[in-house]
């Protein structure tokens, strides 16, 4: 049909078709965002070991140790979540030989692992203070430290995303003395994962925790709007 229509168009008539036809459109672009926020939850892990000649002795020594532990954190208990303390390794080592002619000597080796998470942040510090009399081993880092609500974070950047990419589409069409349209397409690039800002609350055993760093969720979208 549409080659039959040219065949009775004049030449003067398709020069007024082009500025029709360049009136529907689209633009493609990328839209960004972000949120910040500071973590308010950690997970956190603790572990007691001794070693001995005798594996019972090596058992018996953790077992005090976790006795010890189970009666000075018994006010914080109920704040502990997903604790667990069940699991008791052992495991022997060999001692390197000082002489060639020494016989190696072995050693048992028992460790029991703590671990549960918290919703305070408060409660962090009296419990490092425990572990530490104990002589329990323990590190944290940018990784033990979360939100407790990050998925609406993530909604929240992806939310303004879209809102730029909308906001970049208004820009572009005004410029064309357009206006933006419906979208046709939207794609959501990768992930949100949390980058850590400038502060580092990476501690080793004896320190206590003093700040917690910031960070930040990031989205982006690839939309595609119509203009008209």
């Amino acid at each position: 049909m549409l080659d039959a229509l040219k065949k009775h168009l004049v030449p003067g008539l398709a020069v007024v078709l082009l500025p029709l036809a360049a009136q529907a459109g689209e633009v493609t672009l990328t839209g960004e965002g972000a949120v910040k926020y500071t973590p308010d939850s950690a997970r956190v892990r603790f572990t007691a070991s001794a070693e001995d000649n005798l594996p019972a002795n090596a058992s018996d020594e953790v077992n005090r140790m976790m006795a010890q532990w189970r009666s000075a954190i018994d006010a914080y208990r109920d704040q502990l979540d997903e604790y667990n303390d069940a699991d008791l390794n052992m495991y022997t080592r060999m001692i390197p030989m000082q002489e060639r002619d020494q016989e190696p000597e072995k050693r048992a080796v028992a460790s029991q692992a703590v671990s549960f998470t918290i919703d305070d942040l408060a409660l962090l510090n009296p419990l490092l203070a425990e572990a530490q009399k104990l002589g329990m081993d323990y590190h944290l880092g940018a990784g033990n430290f979360y939100h407790s609500d990050e998925n609406g974070l993530q909604k929240q950047a992806l939310a303004r995303a879209i809102a730029d990419a909308r906001s970049r589409c208004d820009f572009v069409a005004e410029e064309l003395d357009m206006s933006c349209g419906e979208v046709v397409t939207l794609n959501i690039n990768g992930g949100h994962h949390p980058i850590p800002m400038m502060r580092a609350e990476a501690m080793s055993a004896g320190d206590a925790v003093s700040s917690i760093s910031d960070r930040e969720l990031r989205a982006s979208v690839n939309a595609t709007f119509k203009l008209d």
